[in-house]
């Protein structure tokens, strides 16, 4: 059985995906890949490519999904199939850029906490019942994760490059999926790299934000069920 390596987004670890390891890891061997130990993806995909299975599934969720993209742009031969959930393509625009600098200082002097609470979380969820408990969550794995990770993810995502042809390359099992609330990585961004990778199987979540693996667990993880069996 083709291993699954999982990515998970900024300034989470595996509880990102714990519904989905509930269920995959009786199929299959299922690894958790760590993000931030380097500040540049490249680095990053590098050292996961040292260690990872001789080929491989990917899935990753924001981050992780970028991550995922460097991936299959360094070793496009050892990738079985990709899934890249709430993600970006394109290099980061001017803007997003801008806010990097004043994050990373305030995460440098101390002030983690409030730049994920009053800058990033806010922008995360859908409205729904589980929402604040989610929120909980994901500020107790920014705290675990911590200053040095924050800014080494920042940097690596503000210094991403375009992955559109990457993509365009990539021809075997393809999903794409995202909330349909999701502000961060919007539907038209899947769109996209729905039409990039015409095989691909696009998903749209309802009633899900930024983290429908999270937030709607059980129609993320079927998603994933039906790309995994075409592998």
């Amino acid at each position: 059985m083709t291993p699954l390596i999982l990515l998970p987004g900024m300034m989470c670890d595996a509880r990102l995906f714990l519904a989905q390891i509930a269920v995959f890891s009786g199929r299959m061997p299922v690894i958790i890949a760590p993000i931030g130990a380097h500040d540049t993806m490249t680095a990053e995909a590098r050292d996961i490519l040292s260690w990872a299975p001789p080929h491989f599934a990917l899935a990753g969720l924001s981050m992780g999904g970028i991550l995922a993209m460097e991936i299959l742009r360094q070793a496009p031969d050892r990738v079985h199939g990709i899934a890249l959930m709430d993600t970006n393509p394109l290099a980061e625009v001017a803007a997003a850029k801008a806010r990097r600098a004043p994050q990373i200082a305030a995460a440098l002097a101390g002030d983690l906490t409030r730049v994920i609470r009053d800058e990033m979380k806010p922008n995360y969820l859908t409205d729904g019942p589980n929402r604040a408990a989610i929120l909980d969550l994901c500020m107790d794995m920014a705290q675990g994760l911590g200053p040095t990770v924050f800014v080494n993810q920042s940097k690596a995502l503000r210094d991403r490059i375009d992955q559109t042809d990457t993509l365009r390359g990539f021809a075997g099992p393809a999903l794409v999926l995202c909330g349909q609330d999701d502000t961060l990585c919007p539907v038209e961004r899947h769109q996209l790299m729905h039409a990039l990778m015409p095989q691909s199987t696009l998903e749209i979540i309802p009633k899900a934000g930024h983290l429908p693996t999270l937030e709607q667990p059980d129609q993320t993880t079927a998603a994933l069920s039906r790309w995994l069996e075409a592998l």
